[in-house]
């Protein structure tokens, strides 16, 4: 549907159609070899309470939007790019993608 294309509010009052939407999701995590201090603190903390089997403990982010993109390789594409120059440090990180 085009993007101008309105429904009428109960009141009427026009408001634009929903346009189906793709969501991305990036997780962002240390590449291995580098240190990643805040794993193990959690580690840490996590065998000062008592579990002592946990071991080799990474910390990420995860990071979701909405795109606008309607054919997922393109998004997934868009997104990729983002990734590269702003939402991961590849130099130190590496990314995962999913595109719904």
């Amino acid at each position: 549907m085009a993007p101008w294309a309105v429904s009428a509010h109960r009141f009427g009052v026009p408001r634009p159609r929903e346009e189906k939407k793709l969501k991305a999701k990036v997780q962002v995590f240390l590449k291995p070899g580098v240190l990643d201090v805040q794993g193990k603190a959690v580690e840490a903390a996590l065998h000062g309470l008592g579990w002592a089997d946990v071991a080799n403990v990474r910390v990420g982010r995860t990071i979701e939007f909405d795109v606008t993109e309607t054919d997922a390789e393109k998004a997934r594409a868009e997104v990729k790019s983002m990734c590269d120059k702003l939402l991961a440090n590849t130099v130190i990180e590496s990314y995962a993608i999913t595109v719904d």
